[in-house]
């Protein structure tokens, strides 16, 4: 008498692609993971604090309040955010990883989408890191006989993520457009300084200026009231200096062969 067993056919599970909250984990943790992005991290809230240190020795007693040590902060961050967009675009091609990354994540818009999350992330963490500072140095102004106010207009937080949130994505366009980390560093500082001066310069260029210089139409973001005017104005330049590097930039990066 003879037995005989069906062969045991074991099915594969199948794969699933990661989720695009884990690949914006995966991002966020290489924003600390280099040596770059971890002390340009450091620098930035570093550069926080000392602005408020100088405050407390430079400003008016009555002028230490909440919204003056916060409001001051926003802007020597914005300097240095664009610059950890571009480093979190470019990285995989300045260090040679885009093979790896695309071929663990195939579908490349996934992680470019990921890395732009990630971003914009830290750049809300850093209006956070502008308001802990505010606050610490407002309790420390009040220790030192300074007015101590807590008084702060709810409408210039937004406008400070508005504010941040533009400047790190202004960076990311062009590090997605350039894929290249010192040309693109390069193209953001120079591109926008050559139009503010010629701008300056030329009459024929002021009024395109007030649609089109960044520098100008971001101003009023860093104030708690915008008008629409001024709304439509940082649509336009917005439109111009992040959404077309961004847009460019994609198509770009999609098509380009890895190696």
């Amino acid at each position: 008498m003879t037995t005989t067993t069906e062969p045991r056919v074991v099915t594969p599970s199948p794969v699933t692609a990661p989720s695009l909250a884990r690949l914006t984990g995966v991002e966020l943790r290489k924003l600390v993971d280099t040596r770059a992005g971890r002390w340009l991290l450091i620098t930035i809230g570093l550069i926080a604090v000392a602005l408020a240190v100088v405050q407390l020795f430079v400003l008016d007693d009555v002028q230490q309040t909440f919204q003056n040590f916060f409001d001051p902060s926003l802007l020597p961050i914005s300097l240095l955010l664009p610059v950890l967009g571009i480093l979190s675009i470019t990285a995989e091609w300045s260090q040679r990883t885009a093979l790896t990354t695309f071929t663990l994540t195939p579908r490349r818009e996934r992680v470019i989408l990921a890395k732009l999350g990630a971003v914009l992330l830290a750049a809300l963490a850093s209006v956070l890191v502008s308001l802990a500072v505010a606050a610490v140095f407002t309790l420390l102004a009040r220790a030192t006989g300074g007015a101590g106010g807590w008084d702060l207009e709810w409408a210039s937080v937004p406008h400070a993520a508005v504010f941040q949130i533009a400047s790190v994505l202004m960076g990311a366009g062009f590090g997605l457009l350039l894929l290249n980390t010192p040309l693109a560093i390069v193209t953001y500082l120079l591109l926008p300084t050559v139009w503010t001066i010629l701008s300056g310069l030329i009459r024929a260029l002021r009024e395109p200026a007030r649609w089109l210089d960044t520098s100008s139409t971001m101003q009023p973001l860093v104030t708690s009231e915008v008008t629409a005017l001024q709304w439509g104005r940082l649509a336009v330049s917005l439109l111009v200096w992040v959404a077309v590097p961004l847009a460019a930039g994609l198509w770009r990066a999609l098509r380009r062969e890895v190696s």
